[in-house]
């Protein structure tokens, strides 16, 4: 667990050093530990959504609003958000999200499987920005920067977790 704990302490102090005060995510055992940490903070609000492009909708209507946001999802809610992010894009509102990887390295359920392999092509078909990350010593640089480019350039910035993070996942899980 200490190596988890690593990582998603890690993002939280990125959060509030760019200033974070929203994150909107769909439940996700990849997530967990940084979405608990998120809602145990009180200078964060978390919105737990009920499917993926929600958040793209909540996090617009917080940076309108002058809250910077990011959104936890898993690489099989992509797909559910590509009309959004077509609006995202075309108004220049900062995004980032953090997407737990799925259907790559060691994956046991068949149907995470194609969007898994789809996902970094349909965000940067779409035009978001993606960094892949596969070391977790790299995991909080890459999110520190990405979240730099959304919010300094108005763009949206997918990190992509790979699963050799986040580790095997069995179907008690």
């Amino acid at each position: 667990m200490g190596k988890e704990v690593d990582w998603a302490d890690g993002v939280l102090e990125v959060f509030h050093d760019i200033e974070i005060r929203q994150v909107a995510h769909v439940p996700d055992a990849g997530h967990a530990r940084l979405i608990a940490l998120c809602q145990e903070d009180a200078g964060i609000n978390t919105v737990s959504l009920s499917t993926e492009e929600e958040g793209i909708a909540v996090l617009a209507g917080a940076w309108l609003g002058g809250v910077r946001g990011a959104q936890l999802m898993q690489s099989s809610g992509v797909g559910n958000c590509i009309n959004m992010f077509a609006m995202i894009q075309e108004c220049r509102i900062p995004h980032l999200s953090l997407v737990t990887m799925r259907g790559e390295w060691g994956e046991f359920n068949p149907w995470q499987v194609p969007m898994g392999q789809a996902t970094a092509r349909l965000l940067t078909d779409i035009g978001v920005i993606v960094e892949r990350v596969d070391a977790r010593g790299r995991l909080v640089e890459a999110v520190r920067a990405s979240a730099r480019m959304a919010f300094d350039a108005n763009r949206a910035v997918a990190v992509l977790v790979s699963q050799q993070i986040l580790g095997f996942k069995e179907w008690n899980q």
